[in-house]
């Protein structure tokens, strides 16, 4: 007695945690105002993430949120540290949301959904009268016969089923009831497909030389399971950078002629990119974002020809423009300094003293110093910003199934009986939703089936509606 006892006990004991999720935390997981909330929550959390520059550097918030004064009285550079807002879609609170909102999501799925769509799947006919009082839409005819409502019905695209003489059960729009669970689906897959993405995808920037090659390696932001052993096995050449211009001298479109090449040095893939049109290779999508001047090609006098690097100057924000300093003494004790602006091919050059000496194209010589400075070319470098996200696919598939789920969800799941019993025929239905289109179209099956003529109050009079 004692072991059945303390049998008895432990079973209880056990049995205590599934009570409690059932019971307690279940009710307040698929509760709406909770999936609202979240929903709320991650939209905002989302929003600040688009407006607070993500990924970038410490001394950038710093200079653009600083404490005095700041920003709505409260957002400075070290709330955006400490709280993470300045890698919003990978902090673990973020991260949290998703999962919660999943989570009630799915819980809503397998105790509300799924047991709705398998209670609309399962119905019984009915076989007393009585049972016709309970429907929101109801009529006891005189006339009228269960196959030719079975005809009107299979005109309407009900399915109908009809077992015994004098019963009949209709419906349509089961695609309704399966609806809200491809929504709940699509969204999990999109909530997924976020989170697989912000724990292996990652953010580099590249600035290359036109003519260059190079791998990608200046990640500024990744994700914990990132794995960038994959970018080895490739590289990329930029084969040309240049700008199209306007008649004004304004930039049009800036391109990049890029090809990938494995690690023989072959071309494996080969793209012209410019803004909104990106190269994609193994995952790993490069975009044109930027642009500067990286060097510029001269001759003194019959010399082999120099390219010597230029470097953007700070120009307190009145515009862009590069310089390089030029000896032209071999003792470096004189030079001159040259000023480009774009790559039109338009170079400034300027004496120790900071006077104008000349101004040059490309392709143009000039005297300097006692020595003939011909310029040959300005180099462009293309500036790129590299980003691999494998969970878009997944995000893709999930709005797809999304829109899917919300045009099923239009449709409206619609039933009716029938019941012949001695000189009266009952007729009833319900639907979930367009409840006024379904009463007027009860009302014209029961005109065919009494062909009562128009205007005629007796049908009416039959007809009991439901609120």
């Amino acid at each position: 007695m004692t072991t059945e006892n303390s049998a008895s006990t432990e079973s209880s004991w056990s049995s205590v945690p599934g009570r409690f999720l059932r019971r307690e935390f279940l009710p307040v997981l698929t509760n709406l105002r909770l999936a609202i909330a979240l929903l709320l929550l991650i939209a905002l959390f989302s929003v600040s993430g688009t407006v607070i520059e993500q990924g970038q550097s410490p001394a950038f918030y710093q200079a653009n949120y600083p404490e005095h004064p700041a920003l709505f009285g409260f957002l400075t550079w070290k709330v955006i540290q400490v709280v993470g807002l300045d890698h919003v879609y990978r902090t673990w609170w973020f991260l949290a949301l998703l999962i919660l909102f999943g989570t009630s999501l799915s819980a809503c799925t397998f105790t509300r959904q799924l047991p709705a769509l398998k209670a609309a799947r399962r119905w019984k006919y009915y076989e007393e009268p009585r049972q016709f009082q309970k429907l929101a839409l109801s009529a006891e005819l005189e006339t009228g016969s269960i196959n030719s409502l079975k005809e009107i019905l299979q005109k309407r695209r009900y399915k109908v089923f009809q077992e015994k003489d004098g019963i009949l059960y209709a419906r349509k729009g089961i695609v309704g009831r399966i609806g809200p669970i491809v929504v709940h689906v699509g969204i999990v897959a999109i909530l997924l497909g976020g989170i697989w993405g912000a724990m292996t995808g990652f953010v580099a920037q590249e600035m290359i030389t036109s003519g260059g090659t190079f791998q990608v390696k200046n990640i500024i932001d990744a994700g914990p399971w990132a794995n960038a052993q994959h970018l080895k096995d490739w590289s990329v050449k930029v084969n040309r950078f240049w700008i199209d211009y306007t008649p004004t001298g304004g930039i049009d479109q800036f391109y990049s002629d890029m090809s990938v090449l494995n690690n023989q040095g072959q071309e494996v893939d080969h793209k012209k990119i410019f803004v909104n049109q990106p190269l994609r290779y193994r995952g790993v999508t490069f975009y044109q974002t930027d642009w500067g001047i990286a060097a510029v090609r001269i001759q003194f006098n019959n010399s082999p020809v120099f390219q010597l690097p230029m470097a953007s100057l700070d120009t307190k924000g009145r515009g862009r423009i590069w310089g390089s300093w030029i000896p032209t003494k071999p003792d470096l004790s004189a030079g001159v300094s040259l000023i480009a602006k774009d790559l039109q091919g338009m170079v400034l050059i300027y004496d120790s003293t900071g006077k104008l000496v000349d101004t040059v194209r490309k392709g143009m010589s000039t005297q300097v110093n006692g020595v003939t400075l011909k310029i040959i070319d300005v180099i462009g470098s293309t500036g790129l910003q590299i980003k691999s996200d494998p969970g878009i696919p997944l995000v893709y598939s999930g709005f797809a199934v999304l829109m899917l789920g919300t045009v099923m969800s239009y449709f409206s799941h619609s039933q009716i009986w029938a019941l012949r019993q001695g000189n009266k025929f009952y007729v009833g239905g319900k639907t979930n939703r367009a409840q006024v289109a379904f009463e007027r179209e009860v009302l014209e099956i029961l005109e065919k089936l009494t062909f009562q003529p128009e205007g005629d109050p007796v049908l009416s009079a039959e007809l009991g509606v439901k609120s």
